[in-house]
């Protein structure tokens, strides 16, 4: 047999890699129309990979295991409570048995508190248990192994359910409720999340006492082996420019103005100005920062609860702290799990998602993220997650966002937002989830099937494609 030349063996080597992109290229995936609201007269054409349009062929559901991890022939050590791997080069979760584990979700797992919901709840369920129970189930018989931030964890905890659960605490977010009561009720200024200034009041000691009112009860959960992990708030503004914020806006007297100014003297010299700020000061600052937040509240959750992972503060700002290095270099050094709200995007960007990792060197979580749907019969004017025509299209989205946060060997889970729609009668809500069709079910408890259909055929395949993407 005549023998290869080199370039001729590697072209045979490379073969089974072109084959498979251009499998991929070649596939004839499905197009779905979306557009931002329902107000936005522009619809565009996205392309949405499916299961059932993939270049290869699936197998049956793997086992499960009493969590929900992969019940593989050679576990991972098992601890009794959930931890992190990196095996080869993908990150797990790994269930308290020692499984393999991605975490499949659904976000404000609990019945709405309007008037319809409250009524629609009681007169299919009965209870608050009963609905826990039924509803825990139809998770489970779509392929969701937990629930995600904002849910009924006592509810879930008190009725034996086997979904593995999340808990977000705000000890910031307390804080800036009486905070603002220092305004009479009213910032000067204040950005979109209502924070003063666009600032986090990390500085000030008084934020200390609600950081630990926070974390004292978390105690009763240190034992539950189906506690996931922590968050501590939600959306926090990191803002780019904050240690400008802070020389410019504050008081001298302030904490926050104090704290900055000694760093700005430390960094530059005692004659140091707001002009001579450069970049890289600012790039310092939001570590020194930040580092503050992540301090105080690591330093009190592990204090309460040494058993859990603290899975961050839930990150969203695709152009401030999504796109800082430094944000994520100081949460690898405290988070065990990255948590990102995801939106106003068709898919994740590899290449984003690659830098989150190489950054901070953890894993990541999308802890929000969804579509609506036109034939929901809402009007869909509020809310951050994409216009689509139909369920069904909603259940197409679902399933190629998933096939690409999978791809990136990093995500280890995902949580849909929200378990129920809005309902723009209940008006006590803020107005970015007022009037939307979010949910898996509406505000009746009724299924959206077509949407759980979709999910369900990706979500009880997520192990296998681990392996095949």
């Amino acid at each position: 047999m005549k023998k290869l030349s080199l370039k001729a063996r590697a072209l045979f080597m490379a073969l089974p890699c072109l084959m498979a992109t251009s499998l991929w290229a070649q596939s004839s995936f499905r197009s779905v129309q979306a557009r931002p609201n329902a107000d936005s007269t522009e619809w565009k054409t996205y392309t949405a990979k499916t299961l059932d349009r993939l270049p290869f062929q699936l197998d049956k559901d793997p086992e499960v295991s009493l969590y929900g991890g992969w019940k593989i022939d050679q576990p991972f050590n098992g601890t009794g409570f959930f931890r992190v791997e990196k095996k080869a080069d993908r990150f797990w979760l790994v269930d308290p048995e020692g499984y393999p584990y991605i975490h499949r979700g659904v976000a404000v797992f609990r019945p709405g508190r309007s008037a319809l919901q409250s009524k629609s709840m009681l007169e299919k369920y009965g209870s608050k248990d009963l609905w826990a129970i039924k509803e825990s189930e139809l998770l489970l018989e779509n392929g969701f192994n937990g629930t995600g931030a904002w849910s009924d964890h006592d509810a879930l905890k008190d009725n034996h359910s086997s979904l593995v659960y999340t808990i977000i605490v705000n000890p910031m977010g307390s804080y800036k409720a009486d905070h603002l009561k220092r305004f009479n009720g009213k910032y000067e200024m204040a950005g979109w999340q209502g924070y003063r200034y666009d600032l986090v009041m990390v500085f000030d000691p008084e934020f200390d006492q609600y950081v630990e009112k926070s974390m004292a009860p978390l105690v009763k959960y240190k034992e539950d082996k189906y506690l996931l992990g922590y968050y501590t708030d939600n959306e926090l503004p990191w803002k780019n420019d904050a240690l400008d914020r802070h020389l410019k806006y504050l008081k001298h007297d302030e904490h926050g103005y104090k704290a900055a100014r000694k760093w700005l003297e430390n960094r530059r010299g005692k004659n140091a100005s707001d002009k001579d700020i450069t970049d890289d000061d600012r790039q310092a600052f939001n570590a020194f920062y930040f580092e503050t937040y992540m301090k105080k509240v690591v330093s009190a959750l592990k204090k309460v609860d040494p058993n859990h992972l603290y899975l961050g503060c839930r990150f969203n700002q695709e152009k401030e702290e999504l796109s800082n290095p430094v944000i994520f270099q100081v949460a690898g050094k405290y988070m065990d799990v990255i948590s990102i709200n995801h939106y106003r995007k068709w898919e994740p960007v590899q290449e984003i998602m690659a830098n989150w990792t190489k950054w901070s060197q953890k894993p990541f979580i999308i802890t929000e993220w969804y579509t609506k749907g036109e034939d929901s019969g809402l009007p869909n004017r509020t809310g951050a997650g994409w216009n689509v025509p139909t369920q069904r299209d909603r259940g197409y989205f679902y399933q190629n966002f998933v096939i690409e946060l999978l791809k990136s060997k990093a995500c280890v889970g995902w949580h849909w937002f929200t378990y129920q729609d809005n309902d723009p009668k209940d008006l006590s809500t803020d107005p970015s989830n007022r009037d939307s069709n979010k949910g898996i079910v509406n505000s009746e408890f009724v299924p959206y099937t077509p949407l759980l259909e979709e999910m369900k055929k990706i979500n009880w395949h997520v192990y296998e494609l681990t392996q095949k993407l």
